[in-house]
């Protein structure tokens, strides 16, 4: 890759419509909204979140290097900087989050305009998939040439510039995730990064309290078709009737994917081997034949997730050959998502604790059998979150899906995943509730055995992810 973004602060300043307060300096090291990441070069942006407010955190990001920082309260950042012997140079905005993405703006246009047609730029959203199918796109990319994707779920008003200020003269793939809890998410991140390829991978049940229908969840999601160059192309999902109804949506041509039927994106002939590792072939446009290929990755899902990957790097320009080569090799790059490992006492863990909604537990629960083969089989949830209305309904569901998955044992953390307990014990399933992640931290090692094949799966906020690091620190190979 070549050097940071390069800008003299006043043209930050002039990006951004702020005012430069101080010296002025070149930034040629990252952006960053967390001071402890700060380097020599670095544009610190000062973000006031729930948790901490970074004005003051000012002195800090300067003594690792900053030249920079983007604040919205003056008085703050002075108090911060009081007897710091900076000479840090302040922007002054109202709004450090809104000028953040303005700069990213700036700065993916320019690298757009120096280099026409030398920069592709392909996201995805959809209710569940993103960060699966952002990791194995950006190695499709990356075997093409330079590439820059998110870390982990960077996919917010936030993440997303950030990650688009990571670009440079080099760049040659820019992966971005498009999340969304709420209408008009979408349109503000396409905004900043106008797209390529746009890839709506599923619309289902995530953040429905935000949206209020699965029909609010798919005009949301909608909107990244509205984010397309001219030129751009859109992917769909076939096997989801919501999401072919937004096909009218693109400006322009629109590729499909399936593993059920007709579309431009295919897998046929599927096969189901030990470990849940899929094998089919893949018709893809540019190939003269179907390939045959093994993921790498477990659960059947995923061969959507591995089509909507080819699918946006066909659009963004590699060889054809190339993508069907290495999509079987690629793997889940991103933490606590279908992460499977054998732990001490030969106890399969399934680590897929990220993030969860019904239509991913589904998914999940669904490839509990494949996996474990003739293991006992403990799945522990925590509560699904920011499901509004559809939250009980779907923790019942959850619950009947852990018993049909034959799980000798259900573990419940939170109060919210109570209709899941209930509802498995009701069928027969043997369960285990607690009120926290601390307590079920301190339990869980007794309701193990070796052998086990344990599956965890919860939203991020409740803690699942938490026992799943346990289980690892707790029984090392």
């Amino acid at each position: 890759m070549g050097e940071a973004m390069r800008r003299a602060l006043s043209q930050v300043a002039a990006a951004v419509g702020g005012r430069l307060i101080g010296a002025e300096a070149t930034v040629s090291g990252p952006v960053v909204t967390d001071s402890r990441q700060a380097e020599p070069g670095s544009l610190f942006v000062a973000v006031a979140g729930e948790r901490t407010d970074g004005h003051a955190h000012l002195a800090q990001a300067a003594a690792g290097g900053a030249v920079g920082a983007l604040i919205s309260d003056l008085p703050a950042a002075g108090a911060a900087l009081e007897g710091a012997g900076s000479e840090l140079g302040l922007i002054v905005v109202p709004d450090t989050v809104e000028a953040l993405g303005a700069l990213a703006r700036a700065h993916l246009a320019d690298l757009r305009a120096a280099r026409p047609g030398g920069l592709s730029v392909v996201a995805m959203t959809g209710s569940v998939g993103k960060t699966t199918t952002k990791d194995l796109t950006r190695q499709l990319l990356a075997a093409d040439g330079p590439t820059v994707a998110p870390r982990a779920s960077f996919n917010n008003e936030i993440g997303l510039p950030l990650t688009v200020l990571q670009t440079d003269e080099d760049t040659r793939h820019l992966v971005l995730e498009m999340g969304a809890s709420g209408p008009g998410h979408i349109a503000y991140l396409t905004d900043i990064a106008p797209l390529d390829g746009a890839a709506v991978l599923m619309i289902g049940h995530a953040h429905m309290g935000g949206f209020g229908s699965i029909e609010g969840v798919a005009r949301a999601k909608a909107e990244i078709l509205d984010g397309l160059v001219a030129g751009g192309r859109a992917l769909l999902n076939a096997d989801d009737p919501h999401c072919l109804e937004l096909a009218g949506r693109a400006r322009g041509e629109v590729l499909t994917f399936s593993t059920q039927g007709p579309a431009d994106i295919r897998a046929t002939g599927i096969e189901m081997a030990d470990g849940a590792h899929a094998s089919f072939d893949l018709d893809l446009p540019g190939l003269g034949r179907p390939r045959r290929i093994t993921l790498a990755l477990p659960g059947r899902h995923n061969i959507s997730n591995a089509l909507a990957a080819a699918g946006l790097a066909l659009i963004a320009g590699p060889d054809p050959e190339l993508i069907a080569a290495e999509l079987g090799g690629a793997r889940i790059e991103s933490p606590h998502r279908m992460d499977v490992s054998t732990l001490g006492g030969d106890l399969l863990l399934i680590d897929d604790s990220y993030n969860a909604n019904i239509d991913s537990m589904t998914a999940a629960l669904a490839a509990l059998p494949e996996m474990a083969g003739q293991r006992r089989r403990v799945v522990i949830i925590s509560e699904m979150l920011e499901l509004g209305e559809s939250s009980h309904a779907d923790h019942i569901r959850t619950g009947e899906l852990a018993h049909a998955a034959d799980a000798a044992l259900l573990v419940g953390i939170g109060p919210g995943a109570q209709a899941a307990l209930e509802a498995a014990e009701r069928r027969g399933t043997a369960i285990a509730g607690y009120p926290d992640a601390d307590a079920a931290i301190a339990r869980i090692d007794t309701l193990l055995r070796d052998g086990d094949a344990v599956l965890v799966k919860g939203s991020n906020g409740s803690g699942a992810w938490r026992l799943a690091d346990h289980l690892k620190e707790a029984r090392p190979r």
